[in-house]
């Protein structure tokens, strides 16, 4: 026997600290063996017992069978009352916890009648019980103190028990049994007495004589694993077992969804583990592996109130959309059934700081709530509101429901969503992404196979695909009302599947060469064009250099051109420098020898090109430093134009500001050979920004804005996606370690969630060979959640279907697709393109059929459910619903065909189905009796005479008696009634022929018919007959 606290084992060891011979350790170690046989148990952790363990051990070791004659034992629980036993009373081996229980104003000892001991042995015996009564302690009238002691008086002597006294002080009510069963106040009596039920309960914690006891905390656990010590009847002072006993009997709905649960569980025939239905506020944990494919979970039941958030929305820190509509109350609205729907008209921004909640509302709406995340980015939780800069505590019972702006960017500047925004951002281009060639891989789930997807290209056809991708978001800015930091963005996307195509594509041997530009990289590829038709291998590098110059030039330009727009025209010499910048020499060249500067325009003529001119231009400034020349005569702009072409690039920049993208132009156009490679040029800049003499390369939304938002996250933790690039250019023969931070939203826009342009890169750098992801999943699953946003599921589960397969998680996308066909049931069954697309990817029909099974079962449109459950082989569900909710309406309604079409389609799956012959059996045995019964007796073969035909209506009458009796607790009024209509109708056939048979066939039909489930009247009535019957035989006899 083991005890956890406070055991005698404690006592005990006390005692082994004593010094005793060697020869009696052994008989040492027997005796206290013997003391914990003996010592009673107690386990729960608001009761006690005077004397405690501890006592009761320590006078055992030194008066052996004092366990046996304990002198005024006592038992009892804190806050609810105490039972001492007058007298010696033997406590050995007594499981204390079974046979004593306190509730609420009452004790019960041995409550299995059958393990009751006689009176006078055990603790069936001669006691002083002492209950606590919560009875309000202020404001009693002179009277009423008096009426509640008759009133327990009363109580006391109608349980055969002897009133002593009541204390209105503490609420302590004695009386004096001499033996046990239940004692306490009745309903009626509580109803007499004035009580508090808001008496908060007393610390759960055993108390002896002022000192804390040795009794084990262990908590009260449900049998659904909620803490009852920790739920809201303990918390309004209630008995949390007996309050759960009351809501079984008061609500046996809910047993019955568990049950109906239980049965899908059944049905999948896998094993689970815990894990999977564990509450939702421990959704976000890492999902663990799992041996077998998902079921449907149940659909919690509504919530009755709600609360939102309400709050600024140009609250500091915001990066989501604020509400739309403050002050209005969220109502859900209750349709036909059972379902629920919810009118969120509302959304909140989300910052990065806690919401400070303060308590998991699922202990105040028990099995109907739960805090987490629901669909379409919809937040419930108790406490402020997320965003709020409130401070002040709020209830926690107060849930607030909230909406998380996931679909921003569908919206104008005016944040509506617009149609034309879905289609350009989700629809275009992932029709384009499933024209591309895919290769496919089967896994086998369970008995299902499901087909995932790849992305296969070369970098041939990475060209063409890089067009229409930017074509797409070309006519995405053309939508007009856009907001000017979505214009940033989406131009820079242009540019990045610009810039894919340079790093990444390759081009025939035979291909021409285009014109790219006017310097003179340029025109050394053309020179090399003129000189051969095809292209030397050893050129490729220089020609994506100079492929990748122009992009550079052409990402540059519209900076440059806003910086000299805010200049001074009399200045010259700086906008010939921010010329510079963005490698626009022509204008350079033409902006000097306009101002006469023919010298200067010489010069910038040969910027970048080769290095001997800028070796002579370095040499020129050097002797001037060496011959102390006053550079205060020459302008400062000027010299700066000397440093650059000298390529001194740290030299000319010096108390310049310039962004990232023009300092690495200026790397590769003026300091670098130039034929250098680009894998060269970006591992320079690369070393430049670890020794901090480069910008860093931000995010486009941060380096061009503006942007309406605050960000918050340092520029150094984070890169812009085309720099990313280029590393991965650089590195592609090597180890790429940015692939996770390269992927995120926030490298290429300002919307921590929208990833739906990235993804499509992510895939396409994939298929042609340059990164290798098996762990994106983040990626993924954003933009998933962005799709079912926006009701696209048939999307969202093309994407789930291009996620790589781990075999860690072999049950992952099995996971999702389910998951995603459970919740939006609604959405993508109500749209035929939807279904169908689905239906072509792959997905098992099954899962379609059973997630509309669950979703019209939920609705309580039970005749569509039966038909999808049928679809789906799950039988056992599909004939609980047949016979409970929809065969006995179809025979009312005297659709028998239907009936017989339902029943006949599992009746080849009988053998899975639990009261097969006492359900969908019963019908199918009617129609047959029935039709058997209605044949001329001449063409029957089998009910060819009257005892058979008895027989036949005997079984099938006593199977309906029996179906009655098993399956009452499920069956309807109507069903009965049903039930009721085939015994009268088989009755009436059995004794439309009865004439001309023997006396005893027909008293023996009589019988058979008396027996069965029919109206009284009609019983009756058979019986009447029968009575005629035997007068007639009477009759017969005596003449």
């Amino acid at each position: 026997m083991d005890f956890d606290v406070g055991t005698s084992l404690e006592v005990v060891s006390q005692y082994k600290k004593r010094r005793i011979p060697h020869k009696t350790d052994f008989q040492s170690c027997k005796v206290l063996r013997g003391i914990e046989v003996i010592l009673p148990n107690l386990r729960s952790a608001d009761y006690y017992m005077k004397p405690c363990l501890k006592e009761l051990a320590a006078r055992e070791l030194v008066d052996p069978g004092y366990c046996s004659r304990v002198l005024d034992f006592t038992i009892g629980r804190v806050g609810y009352g105490s039972v001492k036993y007058l007298g010696e009373t033997d406590i050995r081996q007594l499981d204390l916890d079974d046979i004593v229980k306190f509730h609420r104003h009452e004790v019960v000892v041995y409550e299995d009648e059958n393990a009751k001991p006689v009176v006078g042995q055990g603790l069936n015996k001669a006691a002083e019980v002492t209950l606590v009564l919560r009875v309000r302690s202020l404001g009693f009238e002179e009277g009423k103190l008096e009426m509640i002691g008759d009133t327990l008086r009363m109580s006391a002597e109608r349980q055969g028990a002897h009133f002593i006294s009541f204390d209105p002080a503490n609420g302590e009510w004695k009386f004096l049994v001499q033996h046990f069963s239940r004692f306490g106040l009745s309903e009626d009596d509580e109803e007499d007495i004035v009580i508090d039920d808001a008496t908060v309960a007393q610390n759960p914690v055993g108390v002896n004589g002022g000192e804390i006891s040795d009794i084990d905390e262990e908590e009260h656990v449900g049998p659904n694993g909620v803490l009852l010590s920790h739920s809201l009847p303990a918390h309004l002072g209630l008995d949390p077992v007996r309050m759960r006993e009351m809501k079984m009997l008061m609500f046996p709905d809910e047993e019955e969804e568990a049950e109906d649960f239980k049965e899908i569980l059944t049905c999948q025939k896998p094993s689970f583990g815990k894990e999977y239905i564990r509450p939702l506020h421990n959704s976000t944990q890492r999902m663990s592996h799992r041996s077998s494919p998902p079921v449907a979970r149940k659909t919690p039941l509504a919530l009755l109130e709600y609360n939102h958030g309400s709050f600024d929305s140009n609250s500091p820190g915001a990066i989501l959309m604020a509400p739309q509509n403050k002050g209005m109350l969220l109502k859900p609205i209750k349709p036909e059934g059972s379902g629920f729907k919810l009118d969120l008209k509302q959304e909140t921004p989300v910052t990065g700081s806690h919401s400070r909640n303060i308590v998991d509302a699922g202990l105040f709406m028990g099995r109907s709530f739960r805090v987490g995340w629901g669909p379409n980015g919809i937040l419930v939780h108790t406490g402020t509101p997320v965003g709020s800069n409130n401070s002040q505590r709020v209830l926690s019972s107060v849930i607030n429901l909230e909406k998380v702006a996931i679909d921003r960017v569908v919206r104008d500047e005016n944040n509506k969503v617009r149609e034309e925004l879905i289609e350009f951002a989700f629809d275009s281009p992932l029709n384009f992404h499933n024209e591309i060639n895919h290769e496919t891989k089967e896994v086998e789930v369970g008995s299902f196979k499901l087909r995932l997807l790849k992305l296969v290209s070369d970098r041939l056809m990475l060209s063409e695909i890089c067009r229409r991708y930017g074509d797409m978001l070309e006519r995405r800015l053309e939508v007009p009302g856009l907001t000017s930091s979505t214009r940033v963005v989406l131009s820079h996307q242009v540019m990045v599947w610009e810039l894919i195509k340079v790093l990444f594509s390759n081009r025939e041997n035979s291909l021409k060469l285009k014109s790219l530009g006017a310097d003179n990289e340029e025109d050394m590829m053309q020179d090399m064009k003129e000189a051969s038709s095809e292209v030397d291998l050893e050129a490729l590098p220089l020609i994506r250099r100079a492929e990748y110059s122009l992009w550079l030039q052409e990402t540059v330009c519209p900076r440059v051109q806003d910086t000299i727009s805010s200049l001074n025209e009399s200045n010259y010499l700086e906008h010939v420098f921010l010329l510079l910048t963005g490698r626009q020499l022509d204008a350079a060249v033409e902006l000097a020898a306009s101002k006469g500067d023919v010298r200067l325009a010489c010069l910038l003529s040969q910027a970048g090109g080769s290095m001997v001119n800028r070796a002579d231009v370095l040499r020129q400034l050097d002797l001037w430093r060496i011959n102390k020349l006053d550079f205060s005569f020459i302008e400062k702009d000027r010299l700066r134009l000397y440093e650059l072409l000298s390529g001194n690039i740290h030299g000319a920049l010096h108390d310049v500001n310039i962004d990232w993208k023009r300092f690495l132009g200026l790397l590769m156009w003026y300091q670098l050979p130039p034929d250098t490679s680009l894998p060269v040029v970006f591992h320079a800049y690369q070393h430049l920004l670890v020794d901090g003499k480069a910008p860093y390369p931000v995010p486009v939304y941060i380096d061009e804005g503006p942007v309406e938002e605050v960000v918050k996250w340092g520029t150094e933790e984070r890169f812009d996606f085309s720099y990313y690039l280029m590393l991965l250019h650089a590195s592609e023969e090597g180890d790429f370690g940015y692939l996770k931070t390269m992927f995120t939203a926030l490298s290429s826009t300002n919307d921590p969630l929208d990833y739906h342009m990235i993804w499509h890169q992510r895939a396409v750098l994939e298929a042609i060979g340059a990164i290798t992801s098996n762990d994106l999943h983040v990626l993924d699953m954003g933009l998933v959640s962005q799709l079912l946003c926006l009701g696209k599921c048939h999307w969202a589960i093309y994407v789930i279907l291009h996620m790589p397969y781990c075999e860690d998680f072999p049950y992952l996308h099995v996971n999702l697709i389910r998951e995603i066909l459970f919740q939006y049931c609604e959405l993508w069954s109500s749209e035929e393109s939807q279904t169908q697309f689905i239906e072509n990817l792959g997905v098992p029909a099954a899962w379609l059929h059973e997630a509309m099974a669950v979703y019209f079962s939920y609705y309580g449109d039970f005749s569509k459910a039966l038909e999808h459950f049928l679809q789906c082989a799950h039988w056992q569900k599909a004939h609980t619903i047949f016979i409970t909710s929809v065969a006995h309406k179809l025979f009312l309604a005297a659709k028998h065909s239907e009936i017989w079409r339902l029943a006949t389609s599992m009746e080849d799956q009988k053998s899975e189905i639990e009261n097969w012959d006492l359900g969908a059996g019963i019908y199918i045995s009617f129609y047959l009796l029935r039709s058997s019964l209605q044949e001329d007796n001449n063409t029957m073969s089998e009910l060819d005479s009257f005892v058979s035909k008895n027989a036949a209506c005997r079984e099938f009458l006593g199977r309906l008696h029996e179906s009655l009796t098993v399956l009452s607790g499920r069956l309807q009024v109507d069903a009965r009634v049903a039930y009721s209509k085939m015994a009268e109708e088989i009755c009436g056939l059995l004794l439309s022929d009865i004439e001309g048979s023997t006396c005893d066939g027909q008293l023996s039909c009589f019988d058979t018919v008396s027996s069965a489930p029919i109206p009284e009247d009609l019983r009756s009535s058979y019986l009447q007959g029968a009575v005629s019957v035997f007068t007639c035989f009477l009759s017969e006899v005596a003449t």
